[in-house]
């Protein structure tokens, strides 16, 4: 049977952000009535202003720290995409681990709203960052990080992996104990319009786009990655909120593997930006081999990704150029590179 969305009434939370305004839009296209709670710390209104302005999208701006913006956020809702946080790329969680480490408080105060509301199922948005930094050392290997991987001895990335991990162990105890559906997406390494430069793709293409040079790449560049385009996040998110239950953790990521340089060479021959590469190993880097292992999405979900990564990623190196201002990103891009 067609999972029917225009039955649904449906809270994004963090939905005028960069992933959540994409699933926003596909909700909405759907047939969902839908809500959005958003402080605006990183989201823009502008992601999801026509939608509110023609009656798909009710908008609350307030912060989900506060446990009655909680209550308020989930009555009447049926379903819950929980993508808020105090988040950001790999110069904002390493450097803003007290901020970070608020999102233990706002996932607690978010479910603990849910459950007592009736709400039907919480999809949450995790992070490859839960997986074990110690498995993660090795460039040379070829490695795919599978579910199971996530276990003793925990090691998550930093306070904000930490945050993820029990938000995910708290979903299956929910579930559980109470009965409380939901299902949580192991995210790796989003990138695509409307994303920010304190992400790596943008930060690259920001780099491009104001003539940066030398050319500065953080770390020794030979990081792997698997990045993965937002309009696959969000297709998985859907598909994870239609088939998923007991609290099942799913990564949504390709199994492409890039190296940072590699990427790097890519997009300067694709802008025409040349320019000495500088490498700087002191900067925040995270894993040196951070790459999903996708087979558990095909088989529970009939999820895969179609975006291929250069394909992306110049797509969105277009998106860039055609709707960035060259002054204002060079002015701000030192601060944005950090911050959310």
């Amino acid at each position: 049977m067609t999972f029917d969305w225009s039955r649904k009434h449906v809270l994004v939370t963090g939905g005028a952000s960069f992933i959540g305004s994409h699933l926003v839009d596909a909700l909405a296209e759907r047939g969902a009535a839908i809500r959005v709670v958003d402080n605006l710390s990183s989201g823009r209104l502008s992601n999801i202003q026509d939608r509110i302005g023609n009656g798909q999208v009710e908008f609350i701006e307030a912060n989900l720290l506060d446990s009655a913006v909680c209550r308020k956020a989930v009555e009447g809702m049926q379903m819950v995409f929980h993508l808020a946080a105090d988040h950001g790329g790999r110069g904002y969680v390493d450097l803003h681990q007290a901020a970070c480490a608020t999102n233990l408080a706002l996932d607690g105060n978010l479910f603990v709203a849910a459950r007592n509301a009736g709400v039907e199922k919480v999809v949450y948005a995790s992070s490859g960052c839960v997986y074990p930094n110690h498995l993660q050392t090795n460039p040379d290997e070829i490695l795919y990080l599978t579910e199971d991987m996530v276990g003793p001895p925990y090691d998550a990335d930093n306070l904000y992996g930490w945050a993820k991990l029990m938000a995910e162990m708290t979903l299956k105890a929910f579930h559980k104990d109470w009965g409380m559906k939901s299902a949580s997406c192991r995210f790796f390494t989003v990138y695509g319009e409307r994303g920010h430069e304190n992400h790596a793709v943008i930060a690259m293409i920001a780099r491009c786009f104001v003539k940066q040079s030398p050319f500065v790449v953080w770390g020794n560049g030979e990081q792997i990655r698997n990045w993965t385009h937002v309009s696959d996040i969000v297709s998985g998110m859907i598909a994870a909120a239609e088939v998923i239950d007991d609290g099942t953790a799913i990564n949504l990521g390709t199994m492409e593997r890039t190296r940072v340089i590699d990427a790097v060479h890519a997009i300067m021959e694709h802008t025409g930006h040349h320019a000495p590469i500088e490498l700087h190993p002191e900067m925040p880097t995270g894993p040196m081999n951070s790459v999903a292992e996708n087979s558990l999405a095909r088989k529970l979900l009939g999820w895969e990704p179609k975006v291929k990564f250069m394909d992306g990623f110049f797509k969105t190196a277009d998106w860039y150029y055609a709707t960035k201002n060259r002054d204002s990103v060079a002015a701000a891009l030192g601060t944005r590179l950090t911050e959310r």
